[in-house]
């Protein structure tokens, strides 16, 4: 017959306490690393899918997920130089837009009620009244009707500075980042101005924007490695030195 070996209670407790903790995730919410839960061939933090990316931007930026002028200018510097590449092969049906976000609402509507005030929907989740100002023209807009949702790095320009070469998830991701500063809400007379024209060939009308302009394109040119040429790099430059030190 076997020796009989006694646990006291305390020391049974505790081994309870480690098997049970042991088995749960270690990356708590709002903690670890924003890479672990990251879908496959999107840059880190982005959940295109997720109604979650949709917080309003903190402080006076109009824009989630902005940076300060210091780490743009990092982000800057870094960005890897080249010459504009080749739009063969580009549609912008590679780039699947606007996705579902739940609740029956699409990535245009979860712009629109983030960027407006006293925004309202139809049981369709469509903006039926709200006010809007257009970051690009200073335009204050009571019609959701009268305005797009940019994408700050344009899908054409996206593509002929490398999402040519993502997969149809990566670029899923980058046409409906709610996290970054890649969507926002402004004119559509300013957004077809824009057209898909990089900062060296077009400039927001309102040069009070350029600052958040500035970073907004460097930021989302860095969470996705995309390049950027001499001009776009010194205009840019332009922008961000508009930038209160």
């Amino acid at each position: 017959m076997g020796r009989q070996i006694r646990v006291s209670g305390a020391v049974l407790v505790a081994l309870l306490l480690g098997a049970s903790t042991g088995c749960s995730d270690p990356v708590a919410a709002g903690g670890g690393d924003p890479k672990a839960s990251a879908p496959a061939g999107s840059p880190a933090g982005t959940a295109p899918n997720s109604p979650g990316g949709d917080a309003k931007p903190a402080g006076g930026d109009v824009l989630p997920g902005m940076v300060s002028t210091a780490v743009a200018r990092t982000q800057l510097a870094a960005l890897r130089v080249a010459p504009v590449g080749t739009m063969a092969g580009y549609s912008r049906d590679k780039f699947t837009h606007w996705a579902q976000q739940g609740n029956k609402c699409d990535t245009r509507e979860v712009v629109l009620e983030r960027d407006g005030t006293d925004v309202t929907r139809d049981t369709e989740c469509k903006a039926v009244s709200g006010t809007w100002k257009s970051l690009y023209d200073g335009v204050v807009v009571t019609e959701a009707g009268k305005m797009d949702i940019d994408h700050m790095v344009p899908l054409a320009e996206g593509w002929r500075s490398g999402a040519a070469g993502w997969d149809s998830a990566r670029r899923k991701a980058f046409a409906n980042d709610l996290t970054h500063p890649q969507l926002l809400a402004v004119t559509a007379a300013s957004n077809r101005s824009k057209g898909d024209q990089s900062p060296d060939l077009w400039q927001p009308p309102d040069k009070a924007s350029w600052c958040q302009y500035g970073r907004a394109w460097t930021t989302v040119k860095s969470t996705y490695g995309l390049t950027v040429t001499e001009p776009e790099k010194k205009m840019l430059t332009t922008m961000l030195d508009t930038c209160a030190s």
